[in-house]
């Protein structure tokens, strides 16, 4: 009977708020137990959310409430108590209907004498509650308020969307490191030096803040191989969602998602997981993206130790890193003489010209990158493509692609060469750049390309797209398909070429909502972050929907560029603390004088507290009507505000 516990196994946890429940259940199966709070909560203050939130339930906009926490109930009353009436938001909560995902929210509800209309069945979970709704409560055109915890369900939201509903987050609390840290520091430690058998986690956010400390301590990557040899058990779904997008494996998951079961499930199977798990250790290692397994010209130049390059990383750099997006472009005068010679496509198609803009660019502005000159779309006109930038008008491509015939005749990148002036583009600007200053090569998105190809130009609506995505899903797959294994190949040439970096642009992906991004694009963008160069930064940067920003951390060496649509800190935390982050300040910030543009990088600075890993740039692109002293005015700030503690 003994056989099917611990025996005698080193057990660490990461519960908080029940760590002495779970420090009995590990021992009472016979295990070492090594519990270490990772998290408490932190309520938002000031939550300017909330109090909306709150109005929009009293003038009845919102119609259906789901309470997900019972704490985070508490906090929401908490968060509103100075700006709205209490009684008066009780009652209209009384008049509309209530979801309780779980015990918790139902009591919660009870101490200010409210009844739930529904609370959802065990184990509690995203599917029980879509469940129970499907049953229960149709959402169709209604207006849903979801009082949120740690991080953003993305499933539940899409599953709401999906069944026709408005989602109306409201975040209450968030999640930070305990107030003594050293029990953590401890088991973090020991698993990345292989002190520890077996790993319990019972909510996804232990793994954002285990990543987060091993960062702290520089042992990502001996945090990694240790859990490479750890079994690894998550409490349910979310856990176990959170632990694969950040590329660990989970080797069980319980039958029922408590704690209880975690334990006792756990120590039946720990002996003969963890006999498996190093018996193989070769299979079961997760292979460093920092640690590359094919050489690329740019591995071995000197800006691989740049402040950019280290940011991508998230290692620690003296300062935060700058550049921006169209840092060369229409607002220099010195872009303005070189392109008024010639076309814009000639002047993509020129090296020599497309290296010197930019050199002049990086020079002037004093910034700690350089993104190559060129355009999105030129990778379309070897796939079949007629492109044309027409003045006024932009970019126009002739030959759309509507249906499945025309789909039919777009050529897959059978012969990469036709691009060969973006590649001799980076070659020259690697070439006459300075050695301490990286390079990044880019390309479009699929999406975005796709949105090109079909709409013939600019779009608001992506009618055309949308339809094709909807309604002929096999010739939507097959142009994804085309596209996505050009750009692997495109940028992987760029990264032969000497690019020490990688972005890709989805200017277009705002338009579509998390379950249709996940549906329609998500599968694309891993096939192609699955094909470029390991151990090459890669940034991925969609505008328009923060929504989005949970499912754009592709693997871990993805940079999430952030737009100006969401402050810097929230977006990190859904973007996922445990890697690097680029932006976000708005670009029209830059139209203002040198006092407020000195203003606005402090804050954002402030607002991210020299969290490794940050990268400052613009929410977007440099707009045309910006003086270039407001540009210079900007790196000068950031490089004199963000010296760390020590440096000055």
């Amino acid at each position: 009977m003994k056989q099917a516990d611990f025996a005698g196994l080193r057990v660490a946890a990461l519960e908080s708020r029940r760590a002495d429940d779970m420090q009995r259940l590990i021992e009472r199966q016979g295990g070492q137990a090594f519990v270490s709070p990772s998290m408490r909560e932190v309520p938002i203050e000031p939550n300017r959310e909330a109090i909306d939130f709150a109005y929009r339930v009293i003038t009845g906009e919102i119609n259906v409430v789901i309470l997900m926490t019972g704490v985070g109930f508490r906090y929401l009353l908490r968060a509103i108590e100075r700006h709205v009436d209490r009684q008066r938001f009780l009652d209209a909560l009384s008049d509309v209907t209530t979801i309780c995902r779980g015990p918790k929210p139902v009591a919660a509800m009870r101490e200010v004498g409210i009844q739930p209309t529904h609370r959802v069945g065990e184990p509690n979970t995203w599917r029980e509650l879509l469940q129970l709704i499907d049953q229960q409560v149709p959402v169709a055109n209604s207006t849903v308020g979801l009082q949120e915890y740690g991080v953003t369900n993305s499933s539940l939201v899409a599953g709401l969307e999906a069944r026709g509903a408005t989602v109306a987050n409201v975040k209450v609390y968030g999640w930070e490191f305990p107030v003594d840290t050293g029990p953590l520091e401890q088991n973090v430690r020991a698993i990345a030096e292989g002190q520890r058998d077996v790993l319990l986690l019972t909510s996804a956010h232990q793994v954002v803040n285990m990543l987060r400390m091993a960062q702290q301590m520089n042992l990502v990557r001996s945090l990694r191989d240790g859990l490479s040899r750890t079994v690894v058990a998550s409490i349910g779904p979310t856990t176990s969602q959170m632990l694969e997008e950040c590329e660990l494996s989970v080797d069980l998951e319980p039958s029922h998602p408590k704690m209880g079961h975690l334990v006792m499930e756990s120590s039946a199977a720990a002996t003969r997981l963890v006999k498996q798990k190093r018996s193989s250790p070769d299979s079961q290692r997760i292979t460093m993206v920092d640690t590359p397994d094919v050489p690329h010209p740019g591995q071995d130049h000197p800006s691989i130790n740049s402040l950019f390059m280290r940011a991508c990383r998230c290692e620690p750099t003296e300062r935060t890193p700058i550049w921006m997006m169209r840092q060369a472009g229409r607002y220099m005068s010195e872009y303005r003489e070189v392109r008024a010679k010639q076309s814009f496509l000639e002047l993509c198609k020129n090296p020599k010209l497309c290296s010197e803009v930019m050199c002049t660019a990086v020079e002037r502005l004093g910034v700690d990158a350089a993104i190559i000159f060129s355009d999105l779309l030129p990778i379309l006109e070897p796939l079949g493509f007629d492109l044309e930038f027409v003045k006024g008008d932009g970019p126009v491509i002739h030959n759309p692609v509507r249906s499945t015939e025309d789909v039919l005749r777009v050529r897959p990148l059978d012969d990469p060469d036709r691009l060969e002036f973006v590649y001799e583009t980076v070659r020259q600007t690697r070439a006459d750049m300075n050695d301490d200053i990286p390079v990044i090569g880019f390309s479009g998105s699929p999406f975005t390309l796709a949105s090109y190809a079909i709409e013939g130009g600019g779009s608001r609506q992506y009618t055309h797209t949308k339809r094709m995505m909807f309604a002929d899903l096999d010739a939507w797959n097959r142009l994804m398909e085309i596209l996505s294994d050009a750009i692997v190949v495109y940028l992987n040439r760029q990264i032969d070429a000497g690019a020490q970096c990688v972005q890709l642009f989805d200017s277009w992906v705002g338009c579509l909502s998390p379950s249709h991004y996940r549906q329609f694009v998500l599968p694309w963008m891993q096939r192609i972050l699955s094909g470029i160069t390991p151990g090459v930064p890669v940034i991925n940067f969609g505008t328009g929907n923060p929504e989005l920003l949970p499912l754009m951390r592709l693997d871990r060496r993805t940079v999430v560029g952030i737009d100006w649509r969401i402050d810097l800190p929230e977006g990190w935390r859904r973007a996922g603390h445990d890697g690097a982050v680029q932006g976000n300040l708005e670009p029209a910030v830059l139209l203002t004088d040198p006092d407020t543009i000195h203003q606005a990088a402090d804050e954002l600075l402030q607002s991210v507290d020299q969290r490794p890993g940050h990268i400052f740039n613009l929410g977007h692109g440099i707009l045309k009507e910006t003086p270039v002293d407001n540009a210079i005015a900007l790196v000068q700030a950031v490089k004199e505000l963000s010296v760390r503690s020590g440096e000055r």
